[in-house]
């Protein structure tokens, strides 16, 4: 008996320095950290913290003196009516980008997802634009809308209707814009709904099914939408986010005109920093956008993810 109490007295003895040399210390952790946090550090907080502080002063790119200004670009540019423009034709924007793309991608995915032998294809298809460089892929668009040389006129003069000049129509160029960033965004989305889609079992559609779900609409109302929910929650974040980062085709395209009806936000913080060199006015405009899009994303996935159902959690 004395040798069985020594084995367990030397095995509890034994086990707290087991526990000890198989925990990594917090120092170890940190130094496994550090990397990760200098990258940030370096790319993102010091940058965004350099860009608040410019904001506050009259810096112009490439001068060696400023002037602390405190709120005087922001205040600057609630009172100036081209920004003001500017944020109404970003809005405009967005409100025709933002649900065309996520309900065009979910109606590709659906479509895509029940086409089992050519779906390969079809996403190869769809996911091409999202692969190309937008800024190279504008000129061809440039092309292809010409009013007079382009395939788009073409047709319609095939048709007996008079060519549109779709990127010099102060009532059109803003929506000719969004239907390009359309074309390549959404196949990325489709993609991400594809997931989504592939992950709900398919014994849930033979259960709707018992219960009386034979039709396409209940099966999408009952199983499919809610199964989606956790996906379809990510693509309208993800949506949202790129749809206000538009600047490639507008800048290619049309540099925010005719008379102003393209500017959006994005272009005039290219200009007032890259064009007029008043850097701390951009800096000023890069906050703003900063801040909103950060409350943006914080409300929906507050506000929208109380109604996703994620199944057991």
């Amino acid at each position: 008996m004395s040798g069985a109490s020594e084995i367990v007295a030397l095995g509890s003895a034994a086990a707290p320095t087991r526990v000890r040399e198989t925990a990594p210390p917090l120092i170890a952790n940190a130094l496994y950290l550090l990397p990760a946090f200098a990258v940030l550090a370096v790319f993102f907080l010091l940058p965004a913290l350099a860009t608040l502080g410019i904001s506050f002063t009259d810096w112009t790119l490439g001068a060696r003196k400023f002037t602390f200004v405190g709120l005087g670009n922001y205040l600057d540019l609630m009172a100036s009516a081209e920004f003001r423009l500017s944020l109404v034709n970003t809005l405009k924007l967005n409100l025709f980008v933002i649900p065309a793309s996520f309900l065009v991608a979910l109606a590709l995915a659906l479509a895509i997802h029940n086409t089992v032998k050519l779906a390969p294809l079809w996403q190869t298809i769809y996911f091409l634009p999202v692969t190309t460089t937008l800024v190279a892929m504008a000129f061809v668009w440039q092309w292809v809308l010409h009013p007079e040389f382009g395939v788009v006129a073409w047709v319609l003069t095939g048709l007996g209707y008079q060519p549109v000049n779709w990127l010099n129509d102060s009532s059109l160029v803003l929506y000719t814009v969004g239907f390009i960033s359309l074309w390549q965004l959404v196949g990325y989305y489709m993609v991400l709904f594809l997931a989504g889609l592939s992950s709900i079992p398919s014994s849930l559609y033979e259960a709707a099914a018992v219960d009386g779900a034979r039709n396409p609409l209940d099966r999408f109302l009952h199983v499919t939408w809610p199964m989606l929910g956790p996906t379809a929650l990510f693509v309208f974040v993800i949506t949202v986010i790129k749809s206000f980062q538009i600047f490639d085709v507008v800048r290619v395209l049309t540099k925010g005109g005719p008379n102003k009806a393209s500017e959006i936000v994005l272009h005039t913080l290219y200009q007032e920093g890259f064009v007029f060199l008043r850097t701390g006015r951009a800096a000023a405009i890069a906050t703003l956008f900063f801040v909103v899009m950060l409350a943006l994303t914080l409300y929906q996935m507050r506000v929208l993810d109380r109604r996703v159902h994620y199944g057991m959690r």
